[in-house]
């Protein structure tokens, strides 16, 4: 049997995932030591099934597991169902008659679930504030926008895109006026970057910044807040787009209306998401990242507050994954793992959903020789693959 191209390298993770050394594995699986050490550093080719089942068991891992790397899932997509059959009307009408107000203050309520990234808790309770939003008829537009709102910014979260789409599609066709729109464009941006289309992420963000943009001098802080906002969506597709001087120049002037605004702040036609000075820092590190430069984001992050300010959750740790992959590239494993583990402890079902955090973990589970119990424990609980 010929050994797949992937077996040393995984052969090597499990094991160390397992807490074991080559010799453990040797006196548990009953397989060479020297034969061990071959295959991890992939200097056989005809490995027998019989072995490789042996090396399997003692790992507590499937054969097939061991050579075949499995498929990720993000997230429980079934988790979700009952907010997807909310937004496609399948929960039936609310027994009782609600009201606007009624409706607005338990959207109010749940909001700070998303900010403090407690999904699961607000996936609960979206699929009856959906079905009440959608039972007040014409009078409730503005507040069922908020709430179609909101429940595309948890299904985005949770990598739940096309349902995430419905919800913003409806979102917009009820927004009361162009603030809130350019609040929902700025979340679909979000989500066209996180299905890695860069080029319809910039043409939107760039096309609802110029439709918006104010003048300085006359502008209100909720319109500094919605242009500014979106222009930081231009900075990081341009960035990401390899079109460095449009990201310069949209953080240029994200940095003028941050001045004017002079603190964070989040707009009642966005309160779910802040702009200020400290928006505009973090997302220049995240570019220093994008553009390959972590001596700066390392640089730059020490004169970002780590607390004492407000912000959504999910913002602050984006730019502490933005610190522990430059320590990673910088070749401080411990540091890198040490902020992973502070994001975790903030937020533990935000981590859960971020492609990032694994591959910054996965990083440092390869240049470790041996993995401390908490790294084992970090790595299970990201569902790091092996």
């Amino acid at each position: 049997m010929s050994v797949t191209p992937n077996l040393a390298d995984r052969l090597r993770s499990v094991r160390k995932r397992r807490g074991l050394t080559q010799k453990d594995l040797a006196d548990l699986s009953g397989v060479s030591l020297s034969l061990i050490r071959k295959l991890e550093q992939n200097e056989r080719d005809d490995t027998r099934l019989e072995t490789l089942r042996k090396l399997a068991r003692a790992l507590e891992v499937s054969t097939s597991g061991l050579i075949v790397r499995p498929e990720h899932k993000e997230t429980t997509a079934g988790q979700w169902a009952p907010v997807r059959d909310a937004l496609l009307r399948r929960n039936g009408q609310p027994e009782e008659t609600p009201t606007v107000e009624g409706v607005r203050s338990a959207v109010e309520a749940a909001e700070p679930l998303f900010t403090d990234n407690k999904y699961s808790q607000l996936g609960a309770l979206l699929p009856s504030l959906l079905r009440d939003a959608e039972a007040l008829g014409k009078p409730g537009r503005p507040v069922r926008s908020r709430v179609l709102h909101l429940a595309g910014l948890l299904l985005i979260s949770t990598r739940q895109f096309d349902a995430a789409d419905i919800a913003l599609r409806r979102a917009l066709d009820d927004a009361p006026g162009r603030l809130e729109e350019a609040a929902i464009f700025n979340t679909r941006c979000w989500l066209l970057m996180r299905r890695g289309d860069l080029a319809a992420t910039l043409e939107l963000a760039v096309r609802s910044a110029d439709e918006i943009e104010p003048r300085l001098s006359r502008a209100t802080p909720e319109e500094l807040a919605a242009w500014g906002g979106l222009l930081l969506r231009v900075a990081t597709a341009a960035s990401r787009n390899n079109e460095p001087g449009e990201a310069e120049d949209a953080l240029r002037f994200a940095q003028a209306a941050a001045v004017t605004l002079k603190n964070e702040w989040a707009p009642p036609s966005d309160p779910l998401r802040t702009f200020g000075p400290i928006a505009v820092a973090t997302r220049r590190a995240e570019n220093y990242m994008i553009e390959d430069r972590p001596d700066r984001v390392l640089v730059l992050s020490e004169k970002i507050p780590k607390s004492g300010f407000r912000a959504r959750a999910s913002s602050r740790n984006r730019h502490r994954l933005d610190v522990a992959k430059a320590n990673v590239q910088l070749k401080q494993y411990t540091d890198a793992f040490e902020v992973l583990q502070e994001v975790r402890a903030i937020s533990p079902e935000w981590i859960v959903n971020q492609r990032m955090a694994r591959d910054v973990l996965g990083k440092i589970v390869t240049k470790r020789r041996t993995l401390t119990p908490e790294m084992r424990e970090l790595a299970d609980f990201v569902h790091l693959e092996y």
